[in-house]
C-alpha cells in the first residue's frame, strides 16, 4: 500500500476515525466485566484473551 500524506483537517479526520475503531476494539475487554476476545493470526492456533493492551498490538491501522 502506498504512502499518503495528509494535513490539517483530513489528517485529523483520519486520525480520529483510526482511534475510535482502536477504542472500540478495547473497551469490551476493560473493567471487572471484561469480555473475553478471540485474536486469530495467520499462523497457530487463536488465542483468547481479556488483555485490551493484547487486543490493541494486533490492530492493523
Amino acid at each position: 500500500m502506498a504512502k499518503q500524506m495528509m494535513f490539517d483537517d483530513a489528517a485529523r479526520a483520519h486520525l480520529k476515525q483510526g482511534l475510535s475503531m482502536l477504542a472500540a476494539a478495547v473497551k469490551v475487554t476493560l473493567g471487572p466485566t471484561g469480555k473475553n476476545v478471540m485474536l486469530h493470526k495467520s499462523y497457530g492456533s487463536p488465542k483468547i484473551t481479556k488483555d485490551g493492551v493484547s487486543v490493541s498490538k494486533e490492530i492493523e491501522l
